[in-house]
């Protein structure tokens, strides 16, 4: 039965929480008499302390978006759901948790530093340009397939019915409604507890509405081909990384959030009370061989799944919102380490539409996000739900993860570009947000359909780099306060040969095809774009292991503040 491996996960997740976060936080010397960054530079606007609880929520809604869905999905597809579901256990209490939690204490004991400052001050030499340029790549990967994914959500046609449209317009009715819930909130100063209440029942009318829109409207967006919805999401992109953060993006989240817990709810019941057997194979050995022409079980299940696991990702938000408003230092083992595995939840209960599916049925033909949908559906169905009305609720609550992840990700990497260009202003901001979705625009348009099966091995491997990199930096930072790193540098070690070996595998094919141009053969434009982007991370990657490395043979400069050193 399903639920047993629920059950086993949780109770795993559980275990690891109370024995092995204590343990990391015991090594990190966690200390409520330090003062965090929080207080001691609180501004009332972004450095301003939270109550656990309160954090807790906002931090897990902004790392948890569509990656920890689609990721075990494809890799249950491929290689079996026992693989895929002992990745996701073990990865996220000894690899993922570790390193969100000691992200965060790291940026806490450096006044609410990024990461790439981090590496800036610990390790002398060009890393932390290495690392800005490593991040904005991976970021427009991120965009590229998630894009994608979204765009086949909005083409979606199930059981003979196009639900997509309807997706569609139910998901441009609460974009809409998101906007008006940011002025409500922030212009009329609206309390949010009111809005909550008008807005969220607002959203489930939008997804009733939405397959119930006059025909032509419907038949409109039928008629929206791939890459003219492309554009459009792009064109999201664009407008939500530049318009204030309240008129858009902080109600959308919210409003995205309570999605998310809802569909955790719907997951849970389905599979510890819904009685659905396991009916999927727990090893698929033809799928050993199947993922793009041969790649195996090692190295590439590990960066199928990356968010659910591990992921770089984390690091970001750890050390960019969540450091600045940590009320105490202790707080940091439930939002770093729980957070994560909370996630890893996500993960196994989207692992579970995957295993109740019997081998060779044609739902497994279908798009990771349908199969989450239909799995969805499916225990909705328990409780008198029809599947047209719990099939596009599915489908819409997917699709704001994905926004979450589209427009955080576009304003990231305008704001690393900015960093790294030194382009100022709102002028200069424009200018470095075309900069970063043009790239994602060129690879969608050039592409064929389902782009983000092309884009998902290297979006994967450098998310998963990352997390080494930020693994990396951390462990130079504990060994130079004179601090056992052993808990990061493993796992640091474990990433950084599996995506090193997963790198080199997804560039053989880009050297493979000169051989074929010499010839007169032309060279796909996804082979060409994915190989060059894995090229020049590889680069950066070495790169930065080798100034890494470089920097533990120097004598440390002057000495540390007391608040950047772990306690002995």
């Amino acid at each position: 039965m399903i639920s047993s491996v629920v059950l086993i996960s949780v109770a795993a997740f559980a275990v690891a929480y109370l024995v092995y976060g204590r343990f990391i936080a015991r090594q990190i010397g966690l200390d409520n008499s330090r003062t965090t960054p929080a207080h001691e530079l609180n501004d009332g606007t972004d450095f301003v302390p939270a109550k656990a609880p309160l954090l807790l929520g906002q931090h897990f809604s902004a790392i948890v978006a569509a990656a920890p869905i689609v990721g075990p999905i494809l890799a249950g597809m491929l290689f079996g759901w026992l693989p895929a579901v002992l990745w996701v256990v073990f990865g996220a209490i000894f690899i993922g948790a570790v390193h969100d939690m000691t992200a965060l204490t790291a940026s806490v004991r450096h006044k609410a530093a990024s990461i790439g400052q981090i590496a800036r001050q610990h390790i002398p030499g060009k890393m932390y340009i290495f690392f800005l340029i490593f991040i904005w790549i991976a970021l427009l990967y991120v965009i590229i397939a998630f894009t994608d994914i979204t765009v086949q959500t909005f083409r979606t046609v199930s059981q003979g019915t196009a639900f997509g449209p309807a997706v569609a317009a139910s998901s441009i009715l609460y974009l809409g409604l998101a906007l008006v819930m940011g002025v409500l909130l922030y212009r009329f100063k609206l309390k949010l507890w009111l809005l909550t209440v008008i807005f969220l029942p607002l959203v489930l009318l939008a997804v009733w509405i939405g397959p119930r829109l006059p025909a032509p409207v419907l038949t409109f967006l039928a008629n929206v081909s791939a890459k003219q919805w492309d554009i459009c999401l792009l064109t999201y992109c664009l407008i939500a990384s530049i318009i204030p953060l309240w008129l858009l993006l902080q109600p959308r989240g919210y409003l995205g959030g309570w999605m998310l817990y809802l569909t955790i709810a719907i997951g849970l019941m389905g599979s510890l009370f819904g009685g659905f057997k396991i009916q999927y194979p727990a090893l698929n050995i033809s799928g050993l061989h199947s993922l793009s022409g041969g790649k195996l079980l090692f190295p590439f299940l590990f960066i199928t799944i990356a968010c659910g696991a591990c992921s770089g990702f984390h690091a970001i938000v750890c050390s960019g919102t969540t450091s600045r408003q940590l009320n105490k230092e202790s707080d940091a083992r439930p939002i770093g380490y729980g957070a994560m595995l909370m996630e890893g939840l996500v993960a196994i209960l989207a692992l579970g539409t995957v295993m109740i599916i019997p081998a060779g049925s044609k739902e497994l033909m279908t798009d990771p996000n349908l199969i989450y949908a239909q799995g969805l559906a499916k225990y909705l169905g328990l409780l008198g739900i029809g599947f047209n009305v719990a099939f596009p609720f599915a489908l819409l609550a997917f699709s704001t993860f994905v926004y979450d992840t589209l427009d955080v990700s576009t304003r990231l990497a305008r704001y690393i570009l900015q960093e790294l260009t030194g382009w100022k202003g709102f002028l200069g901001g424009c200018v470095a947000t075309l900069v970063s979705l043009g790239i994602p625009l060129v690879f969608l348009l050039l592409t064929r359909e389902k782009a983000y099966l092309v884009a998902w091995p290297i979006f994967g491997t450098s998310n998963q780099m990352l997390a080494s990199l930020t693994l990396l930096v951390i462990s130079v930072w504990l060994m130079r306060c004179g601090k056992s790193a052993i808990y990061t540098i493993v796992p640091m070690v474990f990433m950084l040969v599996t995506t090193v070996c997963a790198l080199v595998l997804q560039i053989k094919p880009f050297v493979l095809s000169f051989r074929g141009i010499l010839s007169g053969e032309a060279a796909k434009p996804e082979v060409i774009i994915s190989g060059a982007c894995g090229v020049i991370l590889l680069v950066l990657c070495g790169l930065s292991v080798l100034t890494a490395a470089k920097s533990l043979l120097v004598k440390p400069g002057a000495q540390r503040r007391v608040q950047d050193v772990p306690p002995a």
